[in-house]
């Protein structure tokens, strides 16, 4: 006996492709989540290795400041030790100079003259003394030039005082302090540098 199919077939051919379609949109659905877990994961792979790099450099960074701050400490310990350096240099230099001073002070007083009190203000130095007459004090100033070790005789104040019969005058000067063998030798330095700049060219 032969069948007979009374369904429609159009009714039936509607409900096999929506179920194809309802397929179609369920792996397209499961595909779409896939792809979204791998962009997810990818972007936070790369997220996890930007942040390891940011930890890198910010340890870096942390080191490098505090090399800084040992390299400024060094600093100030190094211009510290150059203060005391030039103080020590200072104080040798100006201890042989206080000595030939000390020498050329006895060398270059004349006779009818007497010195009463020396001041020191850097490299300024004050007399104050007594003199015969202007042309003993003229006479000191003149020595004191020649000496080698002071310059630029200024006398501010001579004057009859009347104090002491033999030394009648009363006078205040200044002159400028200077090392000959500390000029001496930044020539020769001066000269050595000269020659070896000379001596390097063809």
């Amino acid at each position: 006996m032969a069948r007979i199919n009374l369904l429609p077939w159009r009714a039936e051919r509607r409900k096999q492709r929506l179920q194809e379609f309802y397929s179609m949109l369920g792996i397209a659905a499961v595909l779409a989540v896939v792809i979204s877990l791998a962009i997810v994961l990818y972007y936070n792979a790369k997220i996890d290795t930007q942040n390891d790099r940011n930890n890198y450099l910010q340890g870096q960074i942390t080191q490098l400041d505090t090399q800084l701050k040992e390299i400024a400490e060094l600093d100030k310990k190094k211009e510290r030790l150059l203060r005391r350096k030039q103080v020590i240099e200072e104080l040798q230099s100006s201890r042989s100079q206080m000595v030939h001073l000390f020498d050329e002070m006895a060398r270059t007083i004349t006779d009818g003259t007497q010195i009463m009190s020396i001041q020191q203000n850097g490299d300024e130095l004050s007399i104050q003394g007594r003199a015969q007459s202007n042309a003993r004090v003229s006479t000191y100033m003149r020595n004191l030039e020649a000496s080698g070790w002071m310059t630029n005789p200024d006398l501010s104040i001579i004057e009859a005082t009347g104090g002491e019969k033999g030394l009648p005058y009363q006078f205040n000067l200044k002159v400028t302090l200077k090392n000959p063998n500390a000029e001496a030798a930044a020539d020769a330095n001066g000269a050595a540098t000269g020659a070896a700049g000379q001596g390097g060219k063809p």
